[in-house]
């Protein structure tokens, strides 16, 4: 499965292995898995980093290598490398500071199996009860016209690559935040012009969901529901619009949650219908707004889901069942004439103060840390 990365990954393997770069890349299951996990690495901030994934097999094979086995061939004879100290090197790497145990664990292993069923070998090999875990050597041998070819500082040397880039995305969301930051001094007028710009089919889609929140949080501030278990008891409750979690969480979540009315909201920038029904039926089918990075006519995609799906699916009913489940469509002109009302309403500053809130958030960044 190539993607921009994937031309990162042949660069390293033509400048180490030369003539013999294209059979490594196609005869190495690990470094083909990879290449699967590292499509985020030329998309924007918000894209799935797989970093667990990564990091477990990068700390193995780090190990391995530090211990020479990459040129002794006596790995056979290693006790071994400890849980504790793999899980701890994960956590030093950038971004890993919150990794758990499960790809070192599990997950690896098991999604490598879904990727290569017919696979003898699995990635990582461990023993329960040392807590003592290998990389599975079989896997980093690559036979080339009879010849053993060890890759394991080639995988370092590609996640090193893949860190780097990722590392840029991250830089270069800081570098919007320290504008936000500076754009918060000036007039309302260019804090108006400065937050309309970052609605754009090209913005950082982690940015995207920032601003998108923030908009949508005062443009539902003012507007006010009555409602109670008894007519002559009313209560009168302004509607609240609250963001459950972080833009690179990746925990499965729902995005933002308003109260009292419980409706959710789903950012997204695919029309990959299977995104769509992948949220609806996460919630049981419960309906869900979708806030999508273009400025397509709502109409236009919502044709446009509907007619994927049809394709996959023969069963109208099961379709229109879907798609009734997709409560509101609120696209880049939507936000823009939302924000309007917000900034008409007063609440220029707020969004700004908003969205620089929820840029500390993301990356429990500090005051002192983006002046």
């Amino acid at each position: 499965m190539d993607h921009l990365f994937t031309t990162n990954i042949k660069s390293i393997l033509s400048s180490e292995f030369q003539d013999r770069s294209e059979q490594i890349f196609e005869k190495s299951l690990l470094i083909q898995y990879i290449n699967f996990k590292t499509r985020s690495a030329n998309k924007d901030s918000k894209a799935r980093s797989s970093f667990a994934n990564l990091y477990a097999i990068y700390v193995i094979i780090e190990d391995y290598v530090h211990q020479g086995f990459d040129t002794n061939h006596q790995y056979s004879n290693y006790e071994g490398a400890l849980f504790n100290k793999l899980l701890a090197r994960q956590r030093d790497l950038p971004f890993g500071n919150k990794l758990q145990n499960h790809a070192l664990n599990n997950r690896v292993n098991s999604e490598f199996q879904k990727f290569f069923p017919h696979s003898e070998f699995i990635p990582i090999l461990r023993n329960l009860e040392t807590n003592r875990y290998w990389i599975n050597e079989n896997l980093l041998q690559i036979n080339i016209n009879k010849h053993n070819v060890n890759i394991a500082k080639t995988i370092l040397h590609i996640i090193d690559e893949y860190i780097l880039q990722k590392q840029k995305s991250f830089n270069d969301f800081i570098q919007t935040c320290k504008e936000i930051q500076e754009i918060g001094k000036l007039t309302p007028t260019r804090i108006k012009d400065f937050i309309v710009n970052l609605l754009s089919p090209q913005i950082d889609a982690r940015l995207f969901e920032i601003v998108s929140y923030s908009i949508l949080k005062y443009f539902y501030f003012n507007q006010q529901i009555f409602w109670g278990f008894e007519i002559n008891k009313l209560t009168k409750e302004n509607l609240k619009l609250f963001k459950t979690g972080r833009t690179n969480a990746n925990d499965g979540g729902i995005d933002f949650v308003m109260i009292p009315l419980g409706r959710f909201f789903q950012v997204t920038e695919t029309l990959d219908f299977k995104k769509y029904f992948l949220d609806i039926d996460k919630v049981q089918k419960f309906p869900i707004s979708f806030i999508i990075k273009s400025s397509e006519s709502i109409e236009i995609i919502r044709e446009r889901i509907k007619e994927n799906a049809n394709k996959t699916y023969s069963i109208r009913s099961i379709v229109d069942k879907y798609i009734n489940c997709i409560e509101e469509i609120i696209t880049i002109p939507i936000l823009l004439e939302r924000f309007t009302i917000a900034v008409d309403n007063g609440y220029t500053q707020h969004i700004l103060d908003e969205i620089l809130l929820q840029s500390k958030v993301e990356f429990n960044l500090l005051e002192e840390e983006i002046l």
